[in-house]
């Protein structure tokens, strides 16, 4: 009996082999290239940039701390989907913590709770609203992100992009 193998390579003018482009960018930064290859890693000297990228960053983590906040509701609320939620969640919550620490918010007995639909099919649709607006707003605000920053929205929104499918078909952690 043959076997085959799991993956196959490809010889020719196919593109760049990884090698040679590890070996371009090993070269770039050996004859100064540095700046080129790693220009958008550095901070922006202008503090009004820096403040404005600052507080784009915690209006991000605050976004996931409120998808967060809607997940545990939901789960409060419907516990026959926790299981299926669990995987999103846990997504959810590294992102809030990728984003870095909040400020404290302030306290405010008027702040409204989280209202989760008594349906299962409209509290997942809810869900799933809240992760396509959210990672909508991250999307647009990429716009105006230093280049790491923007890197994290960008992976972010793809991921709530995904949850929100997810959600909505139905098919979330199946």
């Amino acid at each position: 009996m043959r076997t085959v193998p799991l993956t196959t390579t490809t010889r020719g003018a196919v593109g760049p082999h990884r090698r040679r482009v590890l070996a371009g960018g090993a070269a770039a930064l050996l004859t100064g290239g540095a700046a080129a290859l790693l220009g958008g890693c550095a901070g922006s000297p202008d503090p009004e940039h820096d403040s404005a990228a600052e507080r784009l960053r915690i209006r991000a983590g605050r976004d996931s701390a409120a998808l967060l906040e809607r997940y545990d509701a939901t789960v409060a609320a419907h516990a026959g989907l926790a299981a299926r939620l669990r995987p999103l969640r846990a997504e959810v919550a590294r992102h809030a913590e990728a984003f870095g620490p909040r400020p404290a918010p302030s306290p405010s007995p008027s702040a409204p709770r989280v209202q989760v639909p008594a349906d299962e099919k409209a509290a997942l649709a809810a869900l799933a609203d809240a992760e396509r607006r959210t990672a909508d707003a991250r999307t647009t605000a990429l716009a105006g992100a230093p280049p790491e920053l923007a890197r994290l929205l960008a992976s972010v929104a793809a991921a709530g992009a995904v949850h929100a499918y997810l959600l909505g078909s139905g098919g979330a952690a199946a």
